[in-house]
C-alpha cells in the first residue's frame, strides 16, 4: 500500500473518531437543552405569559430556535449537513397537513426547525420520555393515544391555521423495508377535508434509524436531503355523495403510499449520480 494511501486510511479514521466524539456532544447537548427547556423556559414561560394560545405560540418558537441551534452545532462539528429543497412552501405552509417519511431520528429536528408554528402529531410513548415530555406539553402537540378527540381537534387546529405534522408511518423506517402507511393521516385528511404536504427525507448514510444507536457513526457524514414536493387535494379521492370515509381514506393512503415511495427512489438515484460525479 503505498503512502498515498495510507494517509487517506489515517485522515478517514481520524475523521470519523472526530465525528464519534462530535455526535456523543451532540446528543448530550439535545438531552440537557431539552431538559433547560422543560424545566426553566417553559415554567418561566407559565407565570409570565397566562394566555394559552400565546404561550403555545411561544413555546413552538422557542423549540424551532433551539433546533436551529442544535443543527448549526451539529453542522459546524462535521456531524452531519443537511438541504432543504423547495423551503418557502414548506415557511409558508398553513392549515394542511405536512405528512413526510421518518429515515432518522432527527427528522422532525429539521423540519420543526423550519416550522415556527406548526403542530404535531406524536406518540403517547414520548410523554414519560423526561428529554421530550416537556417540549411535547408545552407545545400542546396532539397525542395519537387520544383517539376520541383526535379528529376533532386536528378539524379545529387546521381550521385556525394550524400546520400539522405527521409521519404516518408510525415509526422510523426499517432500513431495506418497504414504506408501509398507516391509516390516521389519510383519516384525518379526509374527514377534515384537509390538503396534505408531502415531503420526502433521504439520509446519504445509516444514521440514527430504527436499527442503530448513537454510536454506530457512518464512514461517511451524513448528508440529509429534505424535498418539500406537491400539496396533495384530499377532495380528489373522496365524494361524500357516492362513498364512505374510510374507503377514500384507503385510496388516499394507497397513493401518498406509491408518491412516498417512487419519490424516495427518485431522490436516492439523484443524490447517488452526485455522489459519483
Amino acid at each position: 500500500m503505498g503512502m498515498g494511501a495510507r494517509m487517506t486510511r489515517l485522515v478517514a479514521k481520524i475523521n470519523w473518531a472526530w465525528r464519534l466524539v462530535m455526535t456523543g456532544f451532540c446528543f448530550t447537548l439535545f438531552g440537557v437543552g431539552g431538559l433547560l427547556l422543560s424545566l426553566v423556559w417553559f415554567n418561566l414561560l407559565l407565570v409570565v405569559q397566562r394566555d394559552r394560545a400565546r404561550r403555545r405560540r411561544l413555546a413552538r418558537r422557542s423549540i424551532a430556535a433551539s433546533f436551529r441551534f442544535f443543527l448549526t452545532v451539529a453542522r459546524t462539528l462535521g456531524v452531519l449537513d443537511y438541504r432543504i429543497d423547495n423551503l418557502e412552501a414548506l415557511r409558508n405552509e398553513r392549515g394542511c397537513l405536512v405528512v413526510a417519511n421518518h429515515p432518522t431520528l432527527i427528522d422532525y429536528v429539521i423540519l420543526a426547525s423550519v416550522m415556527p408554528e406548526t403542530d404535531c402529531l406524536v406518540k403517547s410513548a414520548l410523554l414519560r420520555n423526561p428529554f421530550v415530555s416537556g417540549v411535547i406539553r408545552a407545545a400542546d402537540y396532539l397525542v395519537n393515544s387520544e383517539a376520541e378527540t383526535l379528529l376533532s381537534a386536528s378539524q379545529q387546529r387546521l381550521n385556525q391555521g394550524d400546520t400539522l405534522l405527521i409521519f404516518p408511518e408510525g415509526t422510523r423506517t426499517r432500513f431495506g423495508e418497504a414504506i408501509t402507511l398507516q391509516r390516521g393521516a389519510a383519516n384525518i385528511a379526509v374527514r377534515c377535508g384537509s390538503d396534505m404536504r408531502v415531503v420526502l427525507i433521504h439520509c446519504s448514510e445509516h444514521l440514527l434509524d430504527k436499527k442503530s444507536r448513537w454510536y454506530d457513526v457512518p464512514p461517511h457524514k451524513p448528508f440529509f436531503t429534505v424535498d418539500v414536493r406537491e400539496r396533495v387535494n384530499a377532495h380528489d379521492f373522496y365524494d361524500a355523495a357516492q362513498q364512505e370515509p374510510a374507503l377514500a381514506a384507503r385510496q388516499l393512503n394507497r397513493h401518498l403510499q406509491q408518491r412516498l415511495t417512487s419519490g424516495l427512489q427518485s431522490l436516492a438515484g439523484i443524490n447517488d449520480a452526485s455522489a459519483l460525479s
